[in-house]
């Protein structure tokens, strides 16, 4: 199953939270039109490390170990792209100030 949730940040911007469950597993996101936060299945070396991905300038962060939105959004980033920290993103930030942080670029 799939669920798309609007996660009001303040200051009329929204975020839009994705949840994806599969077996034994579910995939956490919360993008804005900029960037994104994900749960631990997305490979932040992945694009920092593939030139064809690195070209892109993907503004994306990770946190591990959440198994909801609410916990994606409280937990601190483990891991952000070159390109996010470019940004402001840093590893230790809460997921929550990473995205008002993207949604507000």
């Amino acid at each position: 199953m799939i669920q798309l949730i609007p996660i009001p940040l303040g200051d009329g911007l929204t975020a839009l939270g994705v949840e994806v469950k599969l077996p034994k597993t579910t995939l956490l996101a919360v993008s804005t039109e900029k960037g994104y936060i994900m749960c631990g299945a997305l490979d932040v070396a992945l694009f920092d490390s593939n030139p064809k991905l690195k070209e892109r300038g993907v503004l994306a962060a990770r946190a591990v170990g959440v198994r909801t939105l609410q916990e994606l959004l409280d937990a601190p980033l483990e891991s952000v792209t070159e390109a996010a920290q470019a940004a402001g993103l840093s590893v230790g930030m809460k997921g929550m100030d990473a995205v008002r942080k993207l949604a507000a670029l």
